[in-house]
C-alpha cells in the first residue's frame, strides 16, 4: 500500500525522504536508521513520561498517515537507570512489553550497560565458525588458516568493539580464547608457548582500535562530532604531543571504562608524529612499529 521500490538504485534515497519527517514534533530525541526507529529520553517524573507517551503518539499518527503502521509485536521499551519512574507506554492501545536487552545494530545492549551478554554472544558465533572451519579445512598451512580467521572469525570479536569494549577481565578472557583455540589449530605454532603464537593480543587491538577511532574524530574523518566526547588539554602542553584531550573526574566503573575516559591517557601517551600521522594507514603502521618494539600503549605482553 506505501513504501519505495526494493532493489533499485534510487531505493535507499527515497526511503530517506519518505521517513524524513518521522522526527518533526517531538520533545524527545530520536534515532533513525532504515526502517529501525528509537525514541529515547529522560524520564525522572510522570510528567516526563506522559511526553515520551505524547511523542510515541505522535509517531503513531504519522505512521497512520503515511500508511506505514507500526509492528506492536516488534516495539519494545528499556528502562536503563537506577531511579525509574513507573510508567507503561502504550500503541494504539496496546501496552509495549518491557525488556532488558536489546539488539541495536547487531551490539545487545542491556538495561545495566554491561557488556557480558554481548561478550557471549560474539564469543559464541565466533567458536561455532572455528569449529566449522576446523572440522572442513583440511590443508592446516598457516596462511590459509590465518586468512579464514581473519575473515570469518575475527570480525565476531571485533564488530562495533570501540562501543562495547570490556573492561572486566571474566569477559577479556572469555574473547581471548577463540584466539588461544585458534593458535593451537596451526601445527607450526602449537608447541609455542601461547604469547609466541601472537601477532596481536585483542586486548591490544581494541587499544589500536580505540586510537584510530580518535584520530579519525580529531582530524575530521568521522561524522562523530568532537564535542560530544572529548576536549582538548590547553594546560601543561610542553611535554608530549600537542592534541592532548582533557581528563574528566568520574565516579563510576561505568564511565571511568567508556570510550571518551578510557582512551585518554592512552592517547595522550602517544608521540606527536604518531597522533600526526598524514593518513589512517601512516598511523596503523607507526601503532604496528610501536606494537613491535614492545612500547605500544597498553601494552599486555609478559614474560
Amino acid at each position: 500500500m506505501s513504501g519505495v521500490p526494493q532493489g533499485s538504485v534510487l531505493g535507499p534515497i527515497l526511503f530517506l525522504m519518505y521517513i524524513n519527517d518521522l522526527d518533526c514534533g517531538i520533545k524527545n530525541w530520536i534515532l533513525k536508521f532504515a526502517d529501525d526507529t528509537k525514541l529515547f529520553g529522560r524520564v525522572s517524573s510522570k510528567v516526563d513520561g506522559s511526553g515520551l507517551q505524547d511523542d510515541l503518539y505522535k509517531r503513531v499518527l504519522w505512521s497512520q498517515q503515511w500508511q506505514m503502521l507500526f509492528n506492536v509485536n516488534e516495539c519494545s521499551v528499556m528502562h536503563i537507570g537506577k531511579e525509574l519512574v513507573p510508567w507503561q507506554y502504550q500503541i494504539n492501545g496496546q501496552t509495549l512489553n518491557v525488556v532488558k536487552q536489546a539488539k541495536d545494530l547487531g551490539v545487545l545492549l542491556c538495561n545495566n550497560l554491561k557488556v557480558l551478554v554481548q561478550c557471549q554472544q560474539a564469543c559464541s558465533k565466533a567458536l561455532r565458525i572455528l569449529g566449522m572451519i576446523n572440522r572442513t579445512i583440511i590443508n592446516r598451512h598457516t596462511d590459509i588458516l590465518l586468512k579464514l580467521y581473519k575473515s570469518l572469525v575475527r570480525p565476531h570479536l571485533e564488530y562495533c568493539i570501540v562501543t562495547w569494549s570490556p573492561h572486566y577481565n571474566k569477559d577479556k578472557v572469555m574473547l581471548e580464547k577463540v584466539q588461544k583455540r585458534f593458535t593451537r589449530m596451526i601445527p607450526a605454532d602449537e608447541k609455542l608457548p601461547y604469547l609466541q603464537r601472537l601477532a596481536w593480543r585483542p586486548e591490544d587491538r581494541r587499544v589500536r582500535a580505540d586510537i584510530i577511532v580518535v584520530y579519525k574524530i580529531i582530524h575530521g574523518l568521522s561524522a562523530v562530532d568532537f564535542d560530544c566526547f572529548f576536549e582538548f588539554r590547553h594546560h601543561d602542553t610542553t611535554t608530549g604531543h600537542s592534541l592532548k584531550l582533557q581528563k574528566n573526574r568520574v565516579l563510576t566503573d561505568l564511565k571511568r571504562y567508556f570510550f571518551s575516559e578510557r582512551i585518554v591517557n592512552i592517547w595522550s601517551s602517544l608521540d606527536e608524529d604518531v597522533v600526526s600521522a598524514p593518513s589512517i594507514n601512516s598511523l596503523k603502521n607507526k601503532l604496528n612499529k610501536l606494537y613491535t618494539n614492545e612500547s605500544f600503549p597498553g601494552l599486555c605482553k609478559s614474560a
